[in-house]
């Protein structure tokens, strides 16, 4: 795992701008702690920032290649988790390998099989290609969207890399929100390719751009499809086990320390037992984590979205697969600091999130990080296997929006909305999250015979599969990041995602409750606790102390009426959620704190030019 960035300008040669490409690459610094390279050949010019994972001395970056045409020069973050088998296919094909490292395998395979060697990689990966021999840049990223990977197209060329910020390093890259990225901001959808920052673009998952003289280009070499599943009950529940039991076991692959987040949830604890079963093999224990909050056990109130703490359940996943656990302790104040705010919202380049959800994780990950450099997460299990109450909410499977949203005003309601009402309005949310709905359902491949029901429901796993987990994947990547450590998620192997999305939901849910494939497929791994225990979301803390830190922090915030952020936000609305009596403040008056604080904190750190139409 690694931080990349890079600049091709075909009308200049990039060695009179290595200062500038050193500053891109200083911003991958969390990103990559190991060490640092930069690579410049004419027109292109590569930056990298290392993690070491794996071959820790043969892996540096960036790597290269000299042929009779022309040199190939490869920056590289992630992981090729069948990159043994790809090098021996290589080395049969004739290939010399220099290092153990799958970045010199992703390389050669290039050289092998030019642009159609992506549709061989199963992994985790954003990766850019300088091909001397024809001077274009190839630029690749995973199928599902594990990593992030962004560029910026220029004048004569191109700008790239893994977050916003190292593009943003560079004075090619202005720095402006226009009003679609000011919507983004403002809605959960997550727009395949959009970035916020105008003239930024992502590179969307499982797809491939090149960029050359002529211009740039797009190929989508992998996309979620429609297809018969052809495999009874027993035999799917079988099949989904044989490909957890191979996933884990290529994930586990590191020459550093590894570790599991385990959260007392099905998701983390199938996950966790897995490791723990194939570690023991080789007489190794798994290290787990999880986070939890000061007096949040002893007084845990239930609600909708979470009926059990975690606490209790982790514990019996921990015994059960006698694990070295750990539990990560922390408090209202770590929470609401105004330092771990701005991590956060450095780490994501954008004031978007989930609130203290997002400091706790990355508080977890930066306790993690003084034990291990590897961390397997339960991640995407709940979009992969149906794990959602919406999937459950006749409400939900009806609506004619995206069926997280469903359930949004019921948990937050108005309190949540701090903007001011003429930009709301200007904005026009409603219909922008209308649009995008209609984009993201347009394309989905219906089967001959598929009843209306089966086909709805094959609808909603595609906009999770392809919208909602998006956003969830980019908090971990950001939040993990940040402190240099690398999170693998099994549950987004691309055959396991195939394989389980083209089953039927009768099959999905035959016992009538989330997840029914997986929980059978791991019944013999799980304390009957946690076999039984309900759906319950990534925890939030309950300590009113949070929520009175974020009224503190709100009202030193008025005190600066002339402060940007009250061009976007209603000062009325957030002063009215700052003096709230404690015991009225909802989750959703801290949510619209918590998005006034973001913004603010965000327009400081990264003077946004905002132009609304």
């Amino acid at each position: 795992m690694c931080g990349i960035t890079g600049w091709v300008s075909f009308d200049r040669d990039l060695k009179a701008a290595a200062g500038t490409l050193d500053a891109m690459t200083e911003t991958m610094a969390c990103r990559g702690p190991d060490d640092r390279g930069t690579w410049i050949d004419g027109p292109a010019a590569l930056g990298h920032r290392r993690l070491a994972i794996i071959d820790l001395p043969g892996g540096r970056q960036p790597m290269s290649i000299e042929t009779p045409e022309g040199p190939l020069a490869l920056v590289y973050s992630g992981e090729t988790y069948n990159f043994t088998e790809l090098r021996r296919e290589l080395t049969g094909r004739g290939h010399a390998f220099t290092t153990d490292s799958d970045t010199e395998v992703v390389l050669r395979g290039y050289q092998e099989w030019g642009e159609a060697f992506a549709e061989r990689l199963n992994g985790m990966y954003a990766f850019a290609i300088w091909d001397g021999r024809s001077d274009k840049l190839v630029m690749v990223r995973d199928r599902m969207g594990i990593k992030p990977f962004y560029y910026y197209e220029t004048p004569d060329g191109v700008l790239f890399g893994s977050e916003p910020k190292a593009i943003l390093a560079n004075p090619l890259a202005r720095r402006r929100v226009t009003t679609d990225g000011m919507r983004e901001l403002f809605t959960f959808v997550k727009t395949p390719g959009h970035a916020v920052w105008d003239g930024m673009h992502e590179v969307e998952p499982g797809t491939l751009v090149t960029v050359d003289r002529s211009g740039l280009r797009r190929h989508v070499y992998w996309e979620l499809t429609t297809r018969e599943h052809p495999d009874d009950k027993d035999t799917t529940i079988a099949t989904v086990r044989s490909l957890l039991e191979d996933i884990v076991r290529r994930q586990l692959v590191s020459d550093v320390p590894r570790c599991t987040l385990l959260s007392g949830g099905l998701d983390s604890s199938v996950m966790t037992a897995l490791a723990a079963r194939m570690l023991g093999e080789q007489g190794e224990k798994v290290r787990s984590f999880a986070v939890d909050f000061v007096g949040q056990t002893e007084n845990f109130i239930a609600d909708e979205l979470r009926q059990t703490p975690d606490a209790p359940f982790v514990h019996d996943v921990a015994r059960e697969s006698a694990t070295e656990h750990q539990d990560i302790m922390l408090d209202s104040g770590a929470l609401a600091d105004p330092e771990v705010r701005a991590k956060v919202i450095g780490a994501r380049d954008m004031p978007t999130g989930l609130g203290d959800m997002d400091a706790s994780l990355y508080l977890l990950f930066k306790a993690i990080r003084g034990h291990s450099t590897v961390a397997l997460s339960g991640e995407s299990a709940d979009e992969v296997f149906g794990g959602y109450l919406q999937f459950f909410n006749e409400d939900a499977r009806k609506a004619d929006t995206f069926p997280w949203l469903v359930g949004y005003e019921k948990h937050f309601g108005e309190d949540s909305d701090v903007v001011r009402p003429e930009l709301s309005a200007s904005l026009d949310l409603t219909a922008y999250t209308a649009d995008s709905y209609r984009t993201a359902v347009a394309g989905i491949q219906r089967l001959d015979g598929e009843s209306d029901f089966e086909y709805r429901m094959r609808m909603i796993c595609h906009q999770h599969l392809t919208r909602f987990v998006r956003v969830l994947l980019d908090r971990k990547d950001r939040m993990s990041m940040a402190v240099g450590l690398e999170v693998r998620v099994p549950f987004c192997d691309h055959r396991l995602v195939e394989y389980v999305y083209n089953t039927p939901w009768s099959l999905k849910s035959f016992d009538g409750r989330e997840k029914s494939l997986l929980r059978e497929a791991s019944a013999d791994l799980l304390p009957r606790s946690v076999y039984d225990r309900v759906k319950s979301p990534y925890p939030s803390t309950q300590d009113p102390k949070y929520a009175v830190a974020l009224q503190e922090q709100a009202k030193e915030l008025l005190s600066r009426p002339s402060h940007p952020v009250f061009d976007i936000v209603d000062a009325d609305r957030v002063k009215r959620a700052a003096h709230r009596e404690a015991a009225q403040t909802r989750m959703a008056t801290r949510r619209g704190l918590e998005v006034a604080l973001n913004l603010a904190l965000w327009m400081d750190l990264y003077k946004p030019e905002v132009v609304l139409d």
